[in-house]
């Protein structure tokens, strides 16, 4: 030492000295202290204002944590030796349970290492009368409670996604049970089920089953899928919160609540189509109709089942509902594809090859069938001349190589399944009949 200078060694001793001092004194104010950052923590996070429970949690989390850190500095214990407080622990878990994000549980770290930091660096300031020291012991207490907020922040992180793993694959245990019971007609308490469920069963609901033709089965899809439900839930003016349940990751089953009159709640298929064209080319939709109260819950998601049949079977329709023309009847012929296209071979003859021309033939037939055989009824569905329509007829009855009274109702069953299910139940192409 040199004219009164600390050497490096002596420095470091009478900081620490004076760290351990400060410590100590700060530890005889904790309840005081504890309190003053709890107001300011609970204050500054909106996530946790009005839950009691969350907030008394965190009083014990702020406290523990302020004590802990004292005594590392003050005995100078390892910090990556340090556990975190038991309080921190079931605060994090707490916070897991009722889903609040983990932005507030670091955010309430972040706020206590700038307070606590000041708070000791002001307490060095005001008792220790050498700068040199005073400064080095700032030092330490800012590398300190760095490394022990950012030790203890990731292991109570860990034990929130922990928690927040084993908190959902519990609820969806609970939810799929109850759901399982609720659409099969069980005896269940109805409270109960809207409690397991999330979700109010004693009002109008759509059911709707969501999925991507072409997923990569990936989570950020399912939140695709989602995004697209809630949209429509929107754009419906729905009553609340869809009740959203995937059945993998690239399909899940819905119910948008639409209260308890549906006359205010017709279908805009025109927005459900381009909301979902909008979220991408392999997303798929398939609705029921909308139904009352718990059985309505059970027979609305029934149609939209069937409706994804239909278009699971078609492979290229994007939305389809269980109102479509034709639609009840196709979910029945999908069950049995390969005696629907047995009907289809049997009745179409070569009216049911694969082909664009042949396919073009085989609608206009449909709906001249539909407008009870009217050329003028047929033209107007189909936006064409009635003499245009008379030809398509005329030719489709010529590949057909049936008269057209003949088994009328097996080729109206025909023509409707390759409307819907389109190569699913026709052979593949053999040549082409001008149309």
């Amino acid at each position: 030492m040199e004219g009164g200078k600390l050497s490096a060694e002596q420095l470091q001793h009478r900081a620490r000295a004076r760290v351990a001092e400060t410590a100590r004194t700060m530890g005889a104010e904790l309840p005081r202290l504890g309190n003053m950052l709890h107001t300011e923590i609970a204050e500054s996070i909106s996530e946790l204002r009005g839950d009691n429970v969350i907030l008394e949690l965190l009083r014990a989390s702020t406290e523990s944590n302020v004590e802990t850190f004292l005594h590392v500095v003050q005995h100078d214990i390892r910090v990556g030796e340090v556990l975190p407080p038991s309080a921190a622990i079931e605060y994090a878990r707490r916070l897991a349970q009722r889903g609040i994000p983990t932005n507030a549980l670091l955010r309430a770290y972040r706020i206590g290492h700038n307070r606590v930091l000041d708070w000791v660096v002001a307490e060095v300031a005001r008792h220790e009368s050498d700068r040199e020291v005073a400064l080095a012991a700032a030092q330490i207490l800012q590398t300190t409670t760095f490394s022990y907020v950012d030790r203890v922040a990731e292991q109570v992180v860990a034990e929130y996604e922990s928690e927040r793993e084993r908190w959902l694959a519990n609820r969806n245990t609970v939810r799929a049970a109850m759901l399982a019971s609720v659409l099969s007609g069980r005896d269940y308490d109805l409270g109960t089920a809207e409690s397991a469920l999330g979700y109010g069963l004693r009002r109008h609901h759509l059911g709707i089953v969501v999925w991507a033709a072409e997923s990569e089965s990936t989570l950020s899809e399912l939140r695709r899928l989602e995004s697209l439900v809630a949209a429509i839930g929107e754009s419906l003016g729905a009553a609340g919160q869809a009740l959203f349940l995937p059945q993998d990751r690239s399909l899940a089953w819905c119910w948008i609540p639409l209260g308890r009159s549906v006359d205010d709640h017709r279908l805009d298929l025109a927005a459900i189509r381009s909301l979902t064209e909008s979220t991408g080319p392999s997303v798929r939709v398939a609705l029921g109709r909308p139904h009352a109260a718990a059985p309505g819950f059970r027979t609305t998601h029934q149609e939209a089942q069937r409706a994804h049949a239909v278009a699971a079977a078609a492979g290229n329709i994007q939305v389809i509902t269980f109102d479509d023309p034709g639609v009840q009847i196709c979910s029945i012929l999908a069950r049995d594809l390969e005696s629907t296209r047995s009907l289809v071979a049997a009745t179409l003859g070569r009216l049911a090859r694969d082909e664009e021309n042949t396919a073009q033939l085989r609608s206009t037939l449909l709906a001249f069938l539909q407008a009870k055989s009217s050329y003028v009824g047929a033209a107007e569905v189909l936006h064409l001349h009635k003499n245009t329509v008379k030809y398509r007829v005329d030719k489709a009855i010529e590949a057909r190589g049936i008269p057209l009274d003949e088994d009328r109702l097996n080729l109206e069953l025909a023509l409707t399944a390759c409307r819907w299910l389109g190569p699913a139940v026709l052979p593949r192409p053999a040549g082409r009949l001008q149309a």
